[in-house]
Order: C-alpha cells, then sequence, then structure tokens
C-alpha cells in the first residue's frame, strides 16, 4: 500500500499530498492521523500547500470507513 499522505520539504515551505486518488482522496482513519502528524512535524517552515493526488483534490469524509459507534474520527 502506497502512503495515503506524502510530505514533501522544500526550502521553507512543506508540500503535503493527499494520496488517495482511487477515492477521490476522501478522508479515511488513516489519512487524518498521517496529516497531523505531518501539520506536526512542519517545525518551522513558513508556507503549507497542500494539495491531492490526480483529478481530485478531497472528496470530504470516506463515509465507507467510519467508527462502528458512528463516529467519523478516533478520539
Amino acid at each position: 500500500m502506497s502512503d495515503v499522505i506524502i510530505v514533501e520539504k522544500m526550502d521553507q515551505w512543506i508540500k503535503i499530498t493527499l494520496n488517495r486518488p482511487e477515492r477521490l482522496n476522501a478522508l479515511n482513519v488513516e489519512m487524518h492521523l498521517a496529516f497531523r502528524a505531518a501539520l506536526e512535524a512542519v517545525g518551522d517552515a513558513r508556507a503549507v500547500l497542500i494539495t491531492g493526488a490526480e483529478r481530485g483534490f478531497c472528496a470530504g469524509q470516506d463515509l465507507g470507513e467510519r467508527n462502528p459507534d458512528g463516529g467519523c474520527w478516533p478520539p
């Protein structure tokens, strides 16, 4: 399985690519956690560019992967 988030560090900025093109980059729990970790690791970057892989930026929440209790994300 490929990385659901790709982080590229440039000189003073970071590029974060949402990488689930087969689902139009819809957010699931794995992607949410990886995105959060990427943002926490930004450090002293002056800017963050967020983009989506292939043809879609982000379709939103992947409703097919919700928690059994109906929640969207882990606590």
